[in-house]
């Protein structure tokens, strides 16, 4: 599904888009095992300092998790843009796998528990499991709403709420979410763009000889060889 935003639009979230958002970070003690939750305040980088982590840190183990195989895989899977699926997870958490947000959504991809339930993840602070729920229901919205810009909108605010308004709802939250991630999802496609054109690029053609005449060798009247090709 094509996934297209407008230059004005552009702008538009270039100008909204806030300058931090409030993270809650729940990670387990190494010394009693119990959960301790930090909240911190996390700016939004911008689009030219995006970098997409090769791995990040499981939260129970510390072990290095390759975060971009598993978008690829789900991303596959579902049939949804890994580009798109990074953007959200960028917007989300950026790439946090403990973040907790004010209203209780968790993980990577910031889902609700029974959302997380619903897509089939039961540990939402499991890279694996919030990632693949998170795919399976951004294809959902996708599929229901037809359209990238009210799945993303259905992704903040809720199905309901673009029902509701048939459209992007009116909530500042949710058109800044929108345009952050469609300005994040568009300048990853264009930095796409160059490598892929470099990989499907034709082989230019060598020039071909011609090809090889027949010579035909006659005498005329007067007994003098004639060469002809043919």
């Amino acid at each position: 599904m094509a996934f297209c935003f407008s230059l004005a639009l552009a702008a538009t979230a270039a100008a909204a888009e806030p300058a931090s958002r409030v993270v809650t970070t729940v990670r387990p003690d190494a010394k009693t095992g119990r959960l301790v939750r930090s909240t911190t305040i996390v700016s939004h980088p911008t689009a030219s300092k995006e970098v997409t982590p090769k791995t990040i840190k499981a939260s129970a183990t510390g072990a290095e998790i390759n975060v971009g195989e598993i978008v690829e895989r789900a991303a596959k899977a579902h049939a949804v843009d890994p580009l798109l699926v990074h953007s959200v997870i960028r917007a989300e958490s950026n790439y946090n796998p403990t973040a907790v947000s004010p209203k209780g959504a968790e993980g990577l991809m910031q889902l609700i528990p029974a959302t997380a339930r619903r897509f089939g993840a039961l540990n939402s602070f499991d890279v694996e499991e919030n990632i693949t729920a998170g795919v399976k229901y951004l294809k959902y919205l996708q599929e229901m709403f037809k359209d990238d810009r009210l799945a993303l909108a259905a992704y903040n605010a809720g199905e309901g709420a673009v029902q509701k308004y048939g459209n992007v709802p009116p909530y500042k939250e949710t058109v800044q979410y929108v345009d952050r991630v469609g300005k994040s999802y568009g300048e990853a496609r264009k930095r796409q763009q160059p490598e892929t054109a470099a990989v499907i690029a034709p082989i230019p053609q060598q020039p071909q000889p011609e090809p090889l005449r027949h010579l035909e060798v006659t005498t005329d009247s007067e007994g003098r060889m004639v060469l002809r090709t043919r």
